[in-house]
């Protein structure tokens, strides 16, 4: 194994490809020298700080992505990434992209799985009034990233134009992040409750309106043929919404109905729906949305009944007690608040974060006081 480096932002790092399993401690190997030894044991210290942190934080009522980030903090270079060695041996850089990967595979079944819990015919009951509560959502969040545009000029990077850093910064601060909120609904089992859906079908709705406006974003930053790139995406995915809802979940519903009442079902369907995920969350990888966004579709399509139960049964502790972790641990692995240097920049990290709040709860607020929702179902829903 070697690393060099081409630029001071590019890492490159070289495997070899029989440094996968050890041969043996008698043998003079270092089991950290290998992936996958090295994969079990952050895997374990992971799955262990994650749930002493839930433990410390559960008097507070914190949900477990909370927890989770804030222990991929502490064994990140803000806490116990700064003590000598400790990093380079057990998160070196060659490891980081095996464990994202495993992370990331957990993410796309968690949202499979989160899909298939949902009921898709009461989604659609909550069409216009997602819309509303998406587009409310976002425009005061997004008003406040037009306004510290001004605060944070000096730092616009020279690459950028004034209206490419305008929306990018508003659209940063106004989209919902949807497998956290996913991730919360689901912990809490309010996936199936009514304002679970709304939450859910706003927060769609909301990553779509933010492609729309990276689309125009992109487009103001570069005046060629591929500025309507997330244009193809946009109407791909829309594309791809449709066959699974047109072709897929007919094909899946036959494939159950052949399936005796009573009957267990079979170990081929099961595995044909799990593959399918995984080629759904490739198809959307590739169009370039995001492979949780066609593994979710591709669970909202499973018809309600006895497949949903029994793909939760056979996945739900593994992927969410153990998978899972990883990915929102690993973005705590990637924090350094080293790297903020100076009060000013605290102090306008702290003042951003508490307005997009605000934002996004006045605004979800004054949408649902239009439709006449209770007063407690916008706040908590904002």
């Amino acid at each position: 194994m070697a690393m060099a480096t081409t630029r001071a932002e590019d890492l490159i790092v070289c495997y070899s490809p029989k440094m996968v399993t050890a041969k043996g401690i008698w043998k003079g190997d270092n089991p950290l020298d290998y992936s996958i030894p090295l994969v079990i044991l952050q895997m374990t210290i992971v799955v262990a700080t994650t749930r002493i942190m839930v433990f410390i934080l559960k008097p507070l009522r914190q949900p477990r992505v909370v927890s989770e980030i804030l222990g991929g903090v502490i064994l990140g270079p803000s806490v116990l990434g700064r003590v000598q060695g400790f990093a380079s041996t057990i998160f070196p850089s060659r490891s980081v992209m095996v464990l994202e990967t495993m992370a990331n595979v957990g993410l796309v079944y968690f949202l499979f799985l989160v899909g298939v819990e949902m009921d898709l015919t009461v989604l659609r009951k909550t069409g216009k009034r997602a819309l509303a509560v998406a587009i409310g959502g976002m425009i005061l969040p997004f008003v406040v990233g037009i306004c510290f545009t001004i605060v944070l000029h000096e730092r616009k990077p020279k690459s950028l134009n004034t209206a490419t850093y305008i929306l990018l910064l508003g659209v940063t601060l106004s989209v919902t992040a949807f497998p956290v909120l996913a991730r919360i609904l689901f912990e809490l089992k309010l996936i199936n409750s009514e304002i679970g859906k709304l939450a859910m079908s706003s927060a769609l709705l909301n990553v779509m309106c933010a492609w729309i406006l990276l689309a125009f974003a992109i487009a103001t930053a570069d005046n060629d043929a591929k500025s309507f790139a997330s244009l193809w995406v946009l109407l791909a995915s829309v594309g791809f919404v449709v066959v699974c809802i047109v072709f897929v979940r007919p094909a899946i519903t036959w494939m159950v109905g052949t399936t005796s009442e009573g009957e267990p079902l079979s170990e081929f369907t099961i595995c044909v729906i799990l593959t399918g995920a995984m080629i759904s969350g490739f198809i959307t990888d590739a169009i370039g949305t995001h492979s949780v966004f066609g593994a979710f579709v591709f669970g909202l399509v499973i018809p309600n009944g006895a497949l949903g139960v029994v793909l939760l049964e056979k996945l739900d502790d593994f992927v969410s007690g153990l998978l899972l972790p990883l990915f929102f641990a690993i973005s705590g692995l990637k924090t350094n608040f080293a790297s903020i240097d100076s009060g000013r920049t605290w102090g306008v990290l702290a003042f951003i974060t508490f307005l997009s709040c605000a934002g996004k709860i006045a605004g979800t607020m004054l949408i649902t006081m239009f439709l006449r929702m209770p007063y407690n179902d916008g706040f908590i829903l904002g």
